[in-house]
């Protein structure tokens, strides 16, 4: 049976949730894995864990979180685990997870965004990304959708950390992360088929790290060896999975 892989499926629930913190949180906290994905919803809404949202809307929220969380089973288990995360972290592991489940939101911050950058541009707004939307599927969704899409994604990128300010135009600036959540990071993606290599890859070049980069950045990583050798890059994992190393390093609520 193969394991966990990144969605490519594309969708539009960015549409309708986006990067969600809290209610991610309360996600991992919360949830009961032996309850099942049709009944999940009710029992949310019930316990209050996403607040005073509807009915509705903690469906809504619940159709992502499974999509997000569910599907990367390990680091799901960990999360509830823990119990609780470090504030800083937790925007980052939402992006993390958003960026697997959504293609879109993928190439939005792992392809445009870093373009950009290198483009030398500093800054972005809402038509430009609207633009780009269109173009990664010409008139199948309407300028007033990719205007949405747009709005969302820029929304979504901020509250991460990717975008500076919420009016245009914004500013790109470089992302600074801390090292336990690029650890985080690699002992998750090194489970999961994704397209590039483990050290070249969206999910990287979304926090600013490039193949040159992360030479500088790998020997500072916890629970990961770094060699490099005629030029090929070597990591040698010093902790057996994830949950090993997520215990370790994040700690135990």
């Amino acid at each position: 049976m193969s394991g966990p892989s990144e969605c490519t499926e594309v969708h539009t629930r960015i549409l309708r949730c986006m990067l969600a913190v809290e209610d991610c949180y309360a996600y991992w906290q919360q949830v009961d894995t032996s309850v099942p994905v049709s009944q999940r919803a009710r029992v949310a809404f019930d316990q209050r864990w996403f607040g005073s949202k509807s009915e509705a809307r903690a469906h809504t929220i619940m159709t992502d979180m499974v999509e997000r969380f569910d599907a990367y089973p390990e680091a799901l288990a960990l999360l509830h685990r823990l119990g609780t995360v470090p504030s800083a972290l937790r925007p980052l592991i939402c992006h993390l997870h958003t960026q697997l489940a959504d293609p879109i939101y993928r190439k939005f911050t792992g392809e445009f965004l870093p373009e950009r950058r290198e483009h030398g541009h500093a800054t972005i707004d809402r038509d430009s990304a609207a633009r780009w939307v269109d173009s990664l599927h010409p008139s199948r969704w309407s300028t007033t959708t990719c205007i949405k899409f747009a709005s969302n994604l820029l929304a979504t990128a901020f509250d991460v950390g990717l975008i500076g300010g919420k009016r245009d135009p914004r500013k790109l600036p470089v992302p600074r992360v801390p090292e336990v959540f690029v650890a985080y990071a690699l002992y998750l993606l090194r489970g999961v088929t994704i397209e590039g290599s483990i050290t070249d890859n969206v999910y990287l070049r979304s926090l600013a790290i490039t193949p040159e980069s992360f030479r500088t950045l790998a020997p500072r990583l916890p629970g990961v060896r770094f060699a490099e050798l005629g030029g090929v890059v070597e990591l040698t994992w010093l902790e057996p999975d994830l949950t090993t190393w997520g215990l370790k390093y994040l700690g135990v609520s």
